[in-house]
C-alpha cells in the first residue's frame, strides 16, 4: 500500500499546485491588448449611457478579478463618415459622432488606464467613407483631429472598399489630420494616435494594404501608428490565424504590383471573443484560446525584410457587449475576464500601454 499512497499524493499535490493555465513561451513583450466595443445596439452607440448600467455591463473590461484591467485599449466602434464630415446632428448623433461617446464614457477607461480610439467606418459604412473622401478628404480629416482633441482619444481608419479605395482621398484625409497631430512616436499624446485596419491577411483590401504597408507603416518613415490585421469572416484554427498573419510580415511579391513586407512591430492580429451565438474560448477559457496557442507566434515572428525586431505588437478582439442585434453579448453572464482577462496576466500586459517598438 505504501507503494501506491506515495505517488498517488505526489500526484494529487502535482494536480493542486498547478498553474491554472499554461504559461506562454517567452518572447518580445505584447505592448496592445484591446477589445473593439460595440455598445449594446450593435455599433450604433445611439443613446448616452448611464455609467452604473455600462458598467454592470461591461465591468470584466476594467477589472480582470484582481482589480487590473482586462485591456490597455478599448475602440469604440464606429463613428459614420459622412456624419464626421458634415458634423451631424440627429437621433443618434451629435455634432458628427455617436451620441454615446461622451467624456464620461472615455473617463470611465481613461481612468483606469485605458487608451481609447473611435473607430471611423466600418463594412456596413463603405459607402459613406466613400462619399466623404469625394466630398472634401481634407476636412474630413480636420474633423477627425478635432474630435480626437476633443475628446483625447486616438482614431482607427476602418474603410473597407475592396475595390477602387478612394486612395488619394485617403491621403488627404491622413495628411489634414497628421497636420493637426503629427506623427508621436512616444504615445504620450492620446489624440495623435491614428491606426489603420487591413485584412486578416493580404488577399482582401489589397490596394488599401499596399498603399498602407508602403507608404504609411514603414518603420523608418512612419505616418500610422500601426494596423490591425482584423478578423476574417470565421474564427481560425490556430494555423489559419498564423499563416494570415504570417502573410503580412511576407508581403506579396508576386501580386502585381506586389505588397511589399510588414514590419511585425506595425500590426496586430484579431480574434473574436463574441462571434455569432457563440462565446468563445478566448472570451472564457485562455486554456483553449487563440491569444494561447498563436502567443508564441505573436511574440516571435521574425521580420522578413523590414523592421529590426520580432514579434507582432499583440491582439485585439472583436467586440465587446453586442456586435450584432442577433447574436451572443460578452454583458453578464458571458464576461471575457477568464479569457482576455487570465491573456493579460500571462502576457503581463502593461497597464496603461507603453511607448510602442518603432522597429
Amino acid at each position: 500500500m505504501r507503494r501506491v499512497v506515495i505517488p498517488l499524493l505526489g500526484l494529487l499535490l502535482t494536480f493542486l499546485i498547478a498553474p491554472a493555465t499554461p504559461a506562454p513561451a517567452a518572447g518580445t513583450q505584447l505592448q496592445v491588448y484591446g477589445a473593439w466595443h460595440c455598445g449594446n445596439d450593435a455599433c450604433i452607440w445611439g443613446t448616452v449611457r448611464d455609467l452604473a448600467e455600462f458598467d454592470s455591463q461591461n465591468h470584466w473590461l476594467v477589472d480582470r478579478g484582481d482589480g487590473r484591467p482586462s485591456v490597455n485599449l478599448v475602440v469604440l466602434s464606429f463613428v459614420q463618415p459622412l456624419k464626421l464630415l458634415n458634423l451631424t446632428t440627429d437621433a443618434t448623433t451629435l455634432n458628427g459622432i455617436p451620441r454615446g461617446f461622451t467624456p464620461e464614457l472615455v473617463g470611465y477607461f481613461t481612468s483606469r488606464g485605458i487608451r481609447v480610439q473611435l473607430s471611423i467606418g466600418g463594412i456596413t459604412y463603405v459607402d459613406p467613407w466613400n462619399q466623404a473622401l469625394a466630398a472634401n478628404a481634407t476636412q474630413f480629416g480636420r474633423n477627425a483631429a478635432d474630435v480626437a482633441r476633443r475628446l483625447g482619444v486616438g482614431m482607427e481608419i476602418d474603410y473597407e472598399e475592396n475595390s477602387g479605395a478612394n486612395l488619394a482621398g485617403l491621403q488627404a484625409f491622413i495628411d489634414a489630420y497628421r497636420a493637426v497631430l503629427p506623427y508621436d512616436a512616444s504615445g504620450a499624446n492620446p489624440a495623435a494616435r491614428l491606426t489603420i485596419d487591413v485584412a486578416a491577411g493580404d488577399r482582401w483590401l489589397i490596394d488599401i494594404d499596399r498603399k498602407a504597408t508602403a507608404d504609411w507603416l514603414r518603420p523608418n518613415a512612419p505616418v500610422l501608428d500601426y494596423a490591425n490585421a482584423m478578423v476574417p469572416a470565421r474564427q481560425p484554427s490556430t494555423s489559419g490565424a498564423i499563416a494570415n498573419w504570417q502573410e503580412h510580415v511576407d508581403g506579396k511579391p508576386q501580386f502585381a504590383p506586389p505588397i511589399p513586407p510588414l514590419a511585425p512591430a506595425k500590426f496586430t492580429g484579431s480574434l473574436f471573443v463574441a462571434e455569432g451565438k457563440q462565446v468563445r474560448p478566448e472570451c472564457n477559457n485562455f486554456a483553449a484560446a487563440l491569444q494561447n496557442s498563436t502567443g508564441s507566434f505573436v511574440q516571435s515572428v521574425p521580420p522578413n525584410g523590414v523592421g529590426s525586431s520580432s514579434g507582432m505588437l499583440g491582439f485585439m478582439f472583436w467586440a465587446a457587449e453586442r456586435p450584432s442585434t442577433r447574436g451572443v453579448t460578452t454583458a453578464p453572464p458571458n464576461t471575457c475576464e477568464g479569457g482576455v482577462g487570465v491573456g493579460a496576466t500571462a502576457y503581463s500586459i502593461p497597464v496603461p500601454m507603453s511607448a510602442l517598438r518603432q522597429g
